[in-house]
């Protein structure tokens, strides 16, 4: 019987559940399938691309508090146990060249692979020092019709940038598998992204202490970088954004102003750090 969207299954052909349970041993097999396998010889890579200053024609102004940004990941990271590739000020050129051959290299002994980057950016933008690029070129230096080592692992991306230049004024509230053969998956699974916040919206920064996403993400990682789930990590994130930040700024109607982070989750099983 052929697939088509949204077709009925054909419950006369082929094998199907009985819907009379599964035996103990088959249940055993599920339940260690709902998490990632990070036993590999390395942890992997997590590189870091920290645009500061931009090139006059872009309009792009010095990103100041960035470096605490680049810092405080660093820092985390390399205490859970990744290998740390950092870049400052990269042309799109040389961003894309960089992430290119990270994706070529061999992942086969590493578990994972995450990707922060630190720059300006617009609705699906992402910006180099001399002008932008689609996030999604980047993204898809990582699938897995173009990353075979990482086939089946999870591939996190952390974006800190503006999505566009709408403001929140916020709101009252009243209460506050790795086998060699097996089955195919689609090869855009296993990617998460976090985006500093919701589409269309500007990501606030403090230039002295770094942005707010950023921070409050390198606090939950290294206060529960070893006890959570990936998603419980990345809501307690979105909680502290969301509620203990708040701009103050200079320019009229930027003052006390709000930001939703925004997790987008294709990750097909659980992720522990180990």
């Amino acid at each position: 019987m052929t697939d088509i969207g949204d077709a009925r299954e054909d419950m006369n052909k082929g094998s199907h559940s009985t819907g009379h349970g599964v035996d103990h041993a088959d249940a055993k097999t599920l339940s260690h399938s709902f998490k990632y396998n990070l036993k590999h010889p390395n942890l992997g890579q997590c590189v870091i691309i920290n645009n500061k200053n931009f090139l006059k024609r872009t309009g792009m102004g010095v990103r100041n508090g960035t470096d605490i940004d680049a810092k405080n990941a660093l820092e985390v990271f390399s205490n859970l146990g990744f290998k740390i590739k950092t870049r400052n000020d990269q042309s799109v050129l040389q961003m894309k060249d960089i992430l290119t051959k990270v994706s070529q290299e061999d992942h086969s002994h590493s578990a994972m692979f995450v990707c922060v980057i630190l720059s300006h950016g617009d609705d699906g933008l992402i910006y180099g020092t001399d002008g932008s690029m689609q996030l999604k070129e980047i993204f898809q230096l990582f699938r897995g019709d173009r990353c075979s080592t990482l086939v089946g692992k999870p591939k996190l991306f952390i974006i800190q940038a503006c999505r566009g230049d709408a403001l929140d004024a916020g709101i009252e509230t009243d209460s506050v598998g790795e086998s060699t053969e097996g089955p195919k998956i689609p090869i855009e699974a296993d990617f998460l992204y976090a985006f500093s916040t919701a589409p269309g919206y500007y990501s606030w920064r403090n230039v002295s202490n770094g942005s707010w996403f950023i921070t409050s993400l390198c606090e939950m990682l290294s206060r529960y970088g070893r006890k959570l789930e990936i998603i419980q990590i990345l809501t307690r994130v979105n909680n502290k954004v969301a509620l203990d930040f708040k701009s103050a700024s200079n320019l009229p109607g930027f003052s006390g102003m709000k930001q939703m982070p925004c997790i987008v989750s294709m990750l097909t099983k659980e992720l522990y750090f180990p």
